[in-house]
């Protein structure tokens, strides 16, 4: 019998096997797909705990060092390239000036600039844009699509993980000291303990705890433009929207008033801010938007305005870099879940069965840390947490 199986095998449950297994213990992971195909590859591969509020910029800045440390160990298409937040005008400036004190007050390292070293430092920035940045030097790039299939097998091979793609599980239930799960093709599993790490597919597994829950769904766009091909830049480029977004930016006293005064526009209704990341082969990342959905609701998400919302998100950006070209070469979709009042949702279905979903936008960013404390504190391991 194994003393955990873990349910999902996207970026937050792998990240539980692993700790769970470098504690000593006996792990199943389990995946309905063939490969993960969730938020997990869908998202932009920016690790930014600098966007995030205190609690959460800790568990990221520990998932920096797990990432780096794996690294070291394997290519998991990790860049130590940093990331700068751009300010547009003197009001997003201020919240730069103002959340790096918080930075400072957190031993965070970072570096503020003006408006003639971003313009050094990032080739394409359009001078008329910039007007300050803010640099976190410790942040990494990664390339979603590669690095949970790598890390999954590095995982299995190093630590033994017993790894069951295409599983999809129908049923669980606790039995005594135990967990039992079925699989739809018949087969039973058995641990001490479960955590389901599904994603919004909680809802196939657990419907009625679904619908229930702080869950809301979040859809998000994005799309790739064809290689650059003389133009590079590196690191994760945020800007003036993702200032006024960003959970870590909430926590500056001006927040509240240089954000009520942003107009009720289209970027508004469809949550877009502007981001960019260029692939090590020179292609450019553009993104994103946001559209939310409570999980009660009967209704589906808009498929009607995508064409609509990337391009306003390409006229955006083309008001804040100069590219080689806008040649659009692939546009997708991802859709991950976020709680409405918790930072996430860590919740116990049963004495045996836990719940770990809703981590929203963090997912990537912070769930090597979150999930290091969260298999401390579950299996009760005598280690220093963050």
């Amino acid at each position: 019998m194994q003393d955990l199986i873990v349910v999902g095998a996207g970026i937050l449950g792998a990240f539980h096997a692993f700790h769970a297994l470098n504690a000593g213990l006996k792990v199943q992971m389990v995946e309905r797909h063939g490969r993960p195909r969730g938020a997990t590859i869908r998202n932009f591969g920016q690790v930014v705990p600098s966007g995030m509020d205190r609690k959460w910029q800790r568990l990221g800045r520990r998932s920096l060092e797990i990432y780096k440390d794996l690294q070291s160990k394997i290519d998991l298409s990790i860049r130590s390239n940093g990331s700068v937040y751009i300010a547009s005008n003197s009001e997003e400036e201020q919240l730069l000036i103002s959340y790096s004190k918080i930075c400072s007050q957190e031993g965070y390292p970072f570096e503020v600039l003006n408006k003639s070293e971003c313009l050094k430092r990032w080739p394409g920035l359009r001078p008329d844009y910039v007007c300050a940045g803010l640099f976190f030097p410790e942040e990494v790039s990664v390339e979603p699509r590669e690095l949970i299939y790598k890390l999954i097998a590095y995982i299995e091979e190093q630590y033994n993980l017993d790894y069951l793609p295409n599983t999809l599980i129908q049923e669980i239930e606790e039995s005594g000291a135990s967990v039992k799960l079925r699989s739809s093709d018949g087969r039973t599993f058995e641990a001490k303990k479960a955590i389901i790490c599904s994603g919004d597919e909680v809802q196939t597994l657990l419907p009625d705890f679904f619908l229930k829950s702080d869950l809301v769904k979040v859809q998000l766009q994005m799309l790739e433009l064809g290689r650059q091909q003389s133009l590079r830049f590196e690191g994760n480029l945020l800007t003036g929207r993702t200032i006024r977004r960003y959970e870590g930016f909430k926590q500056c006293p001006e927040y509240n008033n240089i954000v009520s005064k942003m107009p009720k526009d289209f970027a508004k209704e469809w949550g877009i801010h502007i981001l960019l990341k260029q692939r090590p082969t020179g292609e450019c990342i553009i993104g994103d938007s946001h559209e939310y959905l409570d999980v009660f609701e009967q209704r589906e998400f808009n498929i009607d305005r995508w064409d609509e919302v990337d391009d306003f998100m390409i006229e955006e950006a083309k008001e804040i870099f100069k590219l080689e070209h806008w040649n659009i070469s692939r546009r997708w979709m991802g859709i991950y879940t976020q709680c409405k009042e918790q930072d996430i949702l860590c919740e116990d279905f049963s004495e045996r069965i836990r719940v770990v979903t809703g981590i929203g936008g963090k997912g990537m960013t912070a769930s090597a840390g979150f999930s290091e404390q969260h298999i401390a504190n579950l299996f009760e391991l005598n280690k220093e947490l963050v």
